[in-house]
């Protein structure tokens, strides 16, 4: 159900001294970008008639197709708390569209929006909570984040051996000042690592959060001196973070995983999207774990997955189905990143999801055993595969499926793969300081 008009939103701004409204939108690597306006031009941009130049941004269009229009979703319209409360300022998501009026293909929002269109015809609602996690890292004295941090504390330990808690904190209060509803927020595993739950919600409004929760928790933690880091794996030797994805689909109110006749609870549906998320992962990968980073958390001994496998007990394989049953019943893909970007993130899931479902395709057993303690016969014996253990195999895996060109388009697929080889390509150039350490004194 819709929370406001265009006629809502003119009220509030008018009401709230609200002085400016950030037009934000996502480019194709999931960073948020947005195109200022004052009070007095917000009819126009709620008219749709807001224009931006769409060859500046990463992955959208050549400069000669480059004017693009900007779309704002009512709905997300959202005060920004920390910002002056004189002259306010508020933010409206976007969607992009061409200027014959069309949505933009590559709009990372737009192909989420075509996969939920697509599992809304067959009657499914796709619902999914992210689990976040975070670094709070010190900034040197020019403001610059580092990898600096004093504190020492792990799992669950709270003040004063969290020095963080107090950042967190505030970033709670300023979260749910901001609509969200926080279910959980604690210390990691790491030194300095955090996480933060919000509730489960439908797909679009839970993409559109992680973007508003990334920029909320960067933004309270500058205010305190501190850098607040999504990326995946800053420091070598602990647990690096991930963006774990707890998904559902439901059928005119009823979680449609639900089984309580089944052995583990899951019913035909449930095994069927398992399967297709099973099938399509190592496609999947260069979206769910974007950077040469990613595959430095994804190795053995830090809690990450590294396999293709599924169980309903231990937290070793890729899809984990936590305890809860009944309305609760869900499936956990474990590998994804705070670095992916969330649109594209659940457009993929949801999309190998359904294919696994349209094809019924069965997964293979659970695995009930701590598959690093299996041997590689054993591993090979059920059928468990690793994902790609770096940025260039995660893309040639991409490049060479029918599937993800289908979710994400001819064009899209093209730019994204381009930019991703480049990305590669500078990494195996650069001299690190590790092969320092390790060659130059001795050859």
């Amino acid at each position: 159900m819709a929370r406001y008009t265009k006629n809502d939103i003119l009220q509030i701004v008018e009401e709230e001294d609200v002085e400016f409204i950030r037009l934000q939108f996502t480019d194709m690597f999931g960073v948020f970008k947005n195109v200022a306006i004052t009070s007095s031009q917000l009819e126009k941009a709620l008219h749709n008639e807001c224009m931006f130049d769409g060859s500046s941004i990463d992955g959208f269009v050549r400069i000669e197709e480059s004017d693009m229009y900007l779309y704002p979703d009512v709905d997300s319209f959202e005060i920004f708390p920390w910002r002056p409360q004189q002259g306010k300022v508020a933010r409206l998501i976007c969607d992009v569209y061409r200027p014959e009026g069309i949505p933009f293909e590559g709009d990372p929002r737009h192909i989420l929006k075509r996969v939920l269109k697509e599992a809304e015809d067959l009657g499914y609602e796709f619902n999914v909570g992210p689990e976040c996690e975070f670094f709070l890292f010190h900034t040197d004295d020019d403001g610059l984040p580092t990898t600096v941090t004093h504190e020492k504390a792990g799992y669950f330990d709270l003040g004063p051996i969290d020095l963080g808690e107090n950042a967190r904190r505030d970033m709670v209060l300023t979260l749910e000042e901001m609509g969200f509803e926080i279910e959980a927020s604690h210390h990691e595993v790491a030194p300095a690592q955090h996480e933060i739950d919000f509730k489960y919600g439908p797909a679009l409004n839970t993409a559109d959060n992680i973007m508003t929760f990334k920029l909320a928790v960067k933004t309270i933690a500058k205010r305190r001196g501190l850098h607040a880091s999504f990326m995946p794996k800053p420091k070598y030797g602990i647990n690096g973070s991930g963006m774990h994805i707890n998904m559902s689909l439901s059928k005119d109110g009823h979680n449609m995983f639900r089984d309580e006749k089944d052995a583990v609870g899951l019913s035909r549906e449930a095994y069927y999207f398992i399967g297709g998320l099973m099938k399509h992962m190592k496609s999947m990968a260069a979206i769910t774990n974007p950077l040469v980073n990613s595959y430095k958390r994804l190795v053995p001994g830090y809690e990450a997955p590294v396999y293709i496998a599924w169980s309903a007990k231990n937290r070793s394989p890729l899809i984990r189905i936590p305890t809860e049953r009944g309305e609760g019943t869900r499936v956990e893909l474990r590998c994804p990143d705070p670095a992916a970007n969330p649109y594209l993130a659940l457009a993929v899931c949801l999309a190998a999801g359904l294919d696994g479902m349209k094809n019924q395709i069965m997964p293979p057993d659970g695995v009930k055993r701590n598959i690093f303690e299996m041997s590689r016969a054993e591993k090979k014996a059920a059928g468990i595969t690793a994902l790609p253990t770096n940025l260039l195999e995660a893309v040639k895996e991409m490049e060479k499926s029918e599937f993800m060109k289908e979710v994400l388009g001819d064009a899209f697929l093209e730019r994204y793969i381009v930019a991703k080889r480049a990305e590669w390509e500078a990494y195996t150039a650069q001299v690190t300081e590790w092969e320092l350490d390790q060659y130059l004194y001795k050859i």
